[in-house]
């Protein structure tokens, strides 16, 4: 049997330690710094755990919670369809549940998996909605100087606006370090490449 464990953490600061306190039990660890709300097959790790599982070379995968897979109840269901399909066994460690027993479903954990879905996808939906009552607020106080809420730059407003990371990221430079020296977040930085691979 090959156990796997797969992490993921929102940005390239953030420690993973918490999530690794086990590790040794593991044969490998698949580690994504990339946003939740980004679909697991378009995460670089994400992508290679796919292609292991297809692969036949995986029975069992383990992760810290069951967000680490996605935000979306939709992706996430469709992800424990794949594993179930692959005969691949996931452990979500918060909850300590199996999604198969005796290699069939586990509806109690399909169960359990939609509420928790729905739950996340709520709480990113309100946290959203505070976000936007809050750029209201500040709008109202002339204090807000952002974009509006809902909109968003054109292409080449932000090649424009981010030339200097343009220019780092065409000369080799890391996503890090180029989001430093251009004084944006690693997100944006994130953002600028996928335009330049566009070119």
């Amino acid at each position: 049997m090959t156990k796997v464990k797969y992490i993921r953490i929102s940005s390239i600061d953030q420690n993973t330690g918490r999530q690794e306190v086990n590790a040794k039990d593991f044969s490998k660890i698949y580690v994504d710094r990339i946003s939740g709300t980004i679909p697991f097959q378009d995460r670089k790790e994400g992508k290679k755990l796919l292609a292991d599982i297809e692969n036949n070379s995986i029975t069992e995968v383990h992760v810290n919670s069951i967000d680490r897979l996605g935000r979306n109840i939709i992706e996430l269901l469709t992800m424990i369809e794949f594993l179930n399909q692959n005969s691949v066994n996931l452990f979500v460690e918060n909850i300590g549940m199996y999604s198969l027993i005796e290699n069939k479903p586990n509806p109690s954990f399909k169960m359990i998996i939609s509420v928790l879905g729905n739950v996340a996808e709520m709480e990113r939906s309100n946290m959203l909605e505070r976000q936007r009552q809050g750029i209201e607020l500040a709008k109202a106080k002339k204090l807000y100087t952002g974009r509006l809420y809902g909109t968003r730059m054109a292409d080449d407003e932000v090649l424009n606006k981010y030339k200097i990371v343009v220019k780092e990221l065409k000369n080799g430079e890391s996503l890090r370090r180029a989001a430093k020296i251009g004084g944006c977040s690693l997100g944006t930085a994130q953002k600028v490449q996928r335009l330049i691979t566009k070119l």
